[in-house]
């Protein structure tokens, strides 16, 4: 590889396009030939390469952190991972939720990366992150609560560096890529919340968390059927390997791998055990074919390293980019009543951009009506901004309209679109499970985007349905109507039954 000024540039400009097309990250292999094979360079040669590319890097704005070197057929190949410098940009973002049963340490491994402090084996790490005094006392998250983990160009993690690791806003400010850990409750009762966590933030991926101590119990299959049926990659964590023999880790890997390789599923496995393989599940996560599995323990701190480097290395799967020029759209999370600020609403931006002083509307009312109101304020990961864009999670603080009209699940449309209320919908469905048969007149909950209502079956192309069975159907809600599109896609529920779908046709 020369170094001039041309080579340079020309190096430069294909990594700009590498970068945008990454969403900010990319992968660069040294040693490798045009068809892939690894041939190698000499110690002299290899230096020189890394040299180039790092002032490649710099020309437009962008750091390289050596991944790992290896030995080429004639010399040394070198893996470097480049992401773009936050000055003067806004940080990457990834939104990964943590899915699995009740007491599998889901909380507490939230907590573990986030503060860099281990667990005590008594719940110290689940406590910091628990929105609630009930869930420290019984040790079981019961709502959503979102944690960011912040990582610099160079790869280290920035709440570990903060005298407060899970402020917010110092971690948006310091931070060029933020994973957005969504932790959820894991008990059969709390399903809904759950189910809203996930359907409410379009994830990238997901940590499916098994305990150790227990194994594939419980929710673990379901939430991992939930995960796969929406074809989100996932990777699985098993935690607490300090409590247990090298025998019982074996067999939960191997229950783990049937599970993964079980028809419907077609998952590949591969055991995480050193920086080579987190480089390759990385790389081959959005594919959603690979799963990767960790060994860690919250207690002692093992595997812990190999996961956050992990977390760091992931790319962005949504593409975001892609919706920056369409109409803005969000989705109520959470709503609030603040002090001298008044009604503030929460969720993820879909598409499009929104600053402050700008006008959208909000609805539908129970009548189906909407509204226009103005954006008074935009707060980011709790620090004031001037605009948001796609994939990011916001607060706006709303005028025009009281804190008791709002309700979760109302959409915020640009005021030039049409805000079409929806109280019947078709769909194709697919049966995930159902003890018995379904009929006309059966009665779901439905979560679409963070929308949760109780739908009525009115029409089906097969009756009656079953396990496994897929077929179009015509839904319509019974309370209020809703904003929905064509191509979103939802999950029903009642008692033990669960299925997915997709938005085929609004009449």
């Amino acid at each position: 590889m020369r170094d001039d000024r041309r080579t340079l540039e020309h190096l430069a400009t294909q990594m700009r396009y590498r970068l945008n097309e990454g969403g900010g990250e990319a992968f660069y292999e040294i040693g490798v030939s045009d068809d892939g094979e690894p041939i190698g360079l000499t110690d002299e040669e290899l230096e020189t390469s890394l040299r180039i590319l790092e002032k490649a890097a710099s020309l437009i704005g962008a750091k390289c952190r050596l991944l790992r070197v290896g030995r080429g057929r004639i010399g040394k190949i070198a893996e470097v991972h480049i992401r773009v410098s936050r000055e003067g940009r806004l940080p990457i973002f990834l939104v990964i939720p943590l899915l699995g049963n009740v007491d599998a340490g889901k909380s507490s491994l939230v907590g573990v990366l986030c503060t860099g402090e281990l667990d005590d084996g008594r719940g110290s790490a689940m406590s910091k992150v628990a929105r609630y005094v009930h869930e420290i006392k019984s040790g079981r998250t019961s709502s959503i609560s979102t944690h960011p983990l912040g990582f610099t160009d160079d790869g280290y993690v920035v709440n570990h560096s903060l005298l407060s690791p899970l402020d917010e806003a110092q971690v948006f400010l310091k931070s060029s890529k933020i994973v957005n850990l969504v932790d959820l409750g894991g008990h059969e009762r709390y399903l809904r919340t759950t189910l809203k966590g996930v359907m409410g933030r379009v994830p990238d991926y997901a940590l499916l968390v098994v305990g150790a101590n227990a194994g594939v119990v419980g929710t673990t299959k379901e939430h991992l059927g939930i995960a796969v049926a929406l074809k989100i990659p996932i990777a699985v964590v098993i935690t607490k390997v300090d409590m247990v023999g090298e025998e019982r880790v074996r067999e939960v890997l191997d229950d783990i791998s049937r599970l993964l390789k079980m028809p419907g599923i077609n998952k590949i496995p591969l055991l995480v055990r050193d920086v080579d393989d987190v480089s390759v599940a990385a790389k081959t996560m959005p594919s959603g074919r690979v799963t990767p599995v960790f060994l860690v323990s919250s207690k002692t701190g093992q595997g812990l390293n190999l996961l956050t480097l992990f977390l760091n290395l992931l790319p962005q799967r949504m593409r975001w980019e892609e919706n920056v020029g369409k109409p803005f759209l969000m989705y109520v999370d959470d709503k609030f009543n603040v002090r001298g600020v008044g009604t503030v609403v929460s969720g993820i931006v879909l598409q499009g951009s929104i600053g402050v002083d700008d006008y959208v509307q909000i609805g539908p009312f129970d009548d189906g009506s909407s509204r226009i109101v103005r954006v008074k304020s935009i707060h980011l990961h709790r620090v004031s901004v001037q605009r948001v864009f796609p994939g990011q999670d916001v607060c706006l603080a709303l005028s025009n309209i009281d804190y008791d009209e709002v309700v979760k699940g109302m959409c915020i449309l640009d005021k030039s679109e049409v805000l079409k209320p929806v109280r019947v919908f078709e769909a194709k469905v697919t049966v995930l499970h159902h003890p018995t048969t379904i009929w006309r007149g059966y009665n779901a909950v439905i979560h679409i985007h963070t929308i949760r209502q109780t739908a009525e079956l009115l029409e089906s192309s097969r009756e009656p349905l079953r396990t496994g069975v897929t077929a179009y159907v015509k839904f319509r809600f019974k309370y209020r109507p809703v904003y929905i599109r064509v191509g979103d896609w939802f999950v029903f529920r009642e008692g033990r039954t669960r299925g997915i779908g997709v938005v085929t046709n609004i009449p």
